[in-house]
């Protein structure tokens, strides 16, 4: 697993974007400070293509437990399940890695929320069709990067992280403003 080294926060409104994949799950975990969106950590967790089923999503599940115990979130957001029609393996494939993800963060008591690819698309961007060199701009933007970060899988869990940021935000405001 390829980490980089977390910032001394405060966990209490970070949250955890995941990219889930069988042989790459990318992640990124995000804060508000100082008024502005902070990226604490991004990375990915590699599985190794050449062993059981098991054993990877073992592995899997242990960098995500691992990442959650140091960085606290209080929050996951997962993108999810996608099937085409053509390749139902793979979403079969992809629905063990969801699930372990899944397990690491009820191991942890972390709510989690789903969002489909086209709804963080459209909350970035406007466009539920964008194209990843649009959600890439919007990303690099928005958490105000020098470049996009490599691998894609990191750029999609900012782009989830996001996503549920800015709807979280929209139902805290909604509820305030509900309140007498």
């Amino acid at each position: 697993m390829q980490r980089t080294p977390p910032q001394t926060t405060s966990p209490a409104s970070r949250i955890l974007g995941v990219d889930p994949g069988l042989n790459i799950t990318g992640y990124a975990v995000i804060e508000p400070r100082e008024k502005r969106l902070h990226v604490c950590e991004a990375g990915v967790v590699r599985s190794t293509q050449r062993r059981s089923l098991a054993y990877r999503v073992r592995e899997i599940h242990d960098g995500l437990a691992e990442v959650i115990a140091s960085l606290k979130p209080a929050a996951m957001a997962l993108e999810e399940l996608y099937s085409h029609y053509d390749r139902p393996r793979t979403s079969i494939l992809m629905g063990h890695a969801r699930g372990v993800i899944c397990l690491a963060a009820a191991e942890a008591d972390i709510e989690v929320t789903s969002y489909n690819a086209t709804q963080v698309k459209l909350i970035l961007t406007g466009n539920g069709r964008a194209p990843k060199s649009q959600m890439q701009q919007a990303i690099r933007r928005e958490l105000a990067l020098v470049k996009m970060p490599e691998p894609a899988d990191i750029a999609d869990a900012l782009a989830i992280a996001l996503c549920h940021h800015y709807l979280a935000a929209k139902a805290k405001a909604v509820a305030a403003h509900r309140m007498p």
